[in-house]
């Protein structure tokens, strides 16, 4: 399935460069090119795109300006393209898939396609996942309550609490008390925030036992308890900490920065 896109900047050699860029990956259709945000905030609502390049830095309206311009209808997803680092936490605030730096590196735009086609098949998941409800719901109804109880025991076989054997005691950890987990190797450190007690398990096999509604991998050796984030902050080179509920920091790097976009809105 094509993903229908439209480009937008104010710098025609962007626009281009960004154009060739694109070409090798054959799912990507431009439907349009925009050289401001009025020209993309008409372009948006008429061709309804599944995704949106939008450069930042832009006279007039600028690419935020779009993506509130754009609210009442249902957006595409946006991928921000600047020149401008100091701009990364609003485009996550903003819900964008990625931040791309100008000019954009090739293998950074790979993996942001990557991240666009996960975010349009999962949003494609979910729209049949409602079609399908809302049959079952008229013509039968015993099956869709079944559907329905069935999602919530899907939510059941996560972990609510942990044994964890450390120092020649076994504690039970409350699940939801967890702040962040590190990994060392063969163990994982679980923090709570006023304790931190050390598991001999995989981070692979920890995070099967986790609801990832609420627990999601930050860094490479990092997972956090999503709930427990009460800031954002803005580091270097893309990065950012999230700031926990007991005032504890933890990097979220580069890789894993779409993350924040899913929660911080």
């Amino acid at each position: 399935m094509a993903i229908r896109t439209i480009l937008v900047d104010d710098e025609k050699l962007a626009i281009q460069g960004l154009q060739l860029r694109l070409q090798k990956f054959d799912d990507v259709e431009i439907i349009e090119t925009c050289a401001n945000g009025r020209e993309a905030i008409r372009a948006i609502k008429t061709e309804k795109p599944d995704l949106v390049f939008l450069d930042i830095q832009m006279p007039g309206f600028d690419g935020f300006s779009v993506v509130k311009g754009v609210m009442e209808i249902e957006p595409p997803l946006f991928v921000f393209v600047t020149a401008y680092q100091e701009h990364a936490i609003r485009a996550f605030e903003a819900n964008a898939v990625n931040y791309l730096m100008k000019p954009v590196d090739e293998d950074k735009l790979a993996d942001t396609l990557e991240r666009v086609r996960i975010r349009l098949a999962e949003k494609k998941s979910s729209e049949e996942a409602e079609k399908l409800k809302t049959v079952l719901a008229e013509v039968a109804p015993d099956a869709a309550e079944e559907l329905e109880e069935g999602e919530g025991e899907s939510a059941d076989r996560f972990e609510k609490l942990i044994n964890v054997k450390d120092r020649g005691q076994i504690f039970r950890v409350e699940v939801d008390s967890i702040e962040h987990i590190e990994a060392a190797g063969d163990y994982m450190i679980i923090s709570t925030g006023d304790n931190s007690l050390v598991l001999r398990e995989t981070m692979k096999d920890l995070e099967r036992r986790l609801d990832p509604r609420k627990f999601q991998r930050v860094h490479r050796s990092k997972i956090v308890n999503l709930n427990q984030v009460r800031q954002v902050k803005p580091h270097t080179n893309g990065e950012c900490f999230l700031v926990l509920d007991s005032g504890a920091e933890v990097k979220v790097s580069r890789s894993y920065r779409d993350v924040v976009a899913r929660f911080v809105h």
